[in-house]
């Protein structure tokens, strides 16, 4: 089997807190609600993945984005994909990062928007995972 996380890795899992719904956690405390799309209050999986991804790439563009237009930056990233109903799955999703270049001259709005694409290119696991691909390995045991 192989091992879930390591001596460096936050320890994820989720428990059932009713009828489709879940709470995920993580060792160092954060929750998320997770379950269908009925409930308010809670992120379906789907929705999930499409956060993971944007805050992926918010996060690695934020050393370059704060350096050239300042540490309180505003910066937003949108996110979404329409599911495909007979693959079960997302077959494309698009990101949109909004932050305000009107103070830089065009040369320097084209240079930053480079440094920012090969900062997410390079350093966003979650997009870099979902353009490989992935394998996923479940197993089924009665032990915790």
């Amino acid at each position: 089997m192989t091992e879930l996380h390591n001596a460096h890795d936050t320890r994820l899992w989720v428990e059932r807190t009713g009828e489709r719904r879940y709470v995920g956690h993580s060792s160092r405390g954060a929750r998320v609600e997770i379950g269908d799309i009925k409930y308010e209050g809670a992120f379906t999986p789907g929705e999930l993945a499409k956060i993971a991804l944007a805050g992926c790439s918010a996060l690695s563009a934020d050393v370059a984005l704060s350096r050239r237009l300042g540490k309180d930056v505003e910066v937003t990233v949108e996110v979404g994909g329409l599911s495909d109903p007979d693959e079960n799955r997302y077959p494309h999703l698009v990101e949109n990062l909004v932050v305000d270049l009107s103070s830089l001259e065009p040369e320097e709005r084209a240079r930053l928007v480079t440094v920012v694409q090969r900062a997410i290119d390079a350093s966003c696991t979650v997009g870099r995972t979902f353009k490989a691909g992935a394998t996923v390995e479940l197993t089924v045991t009665g032990e915790r």
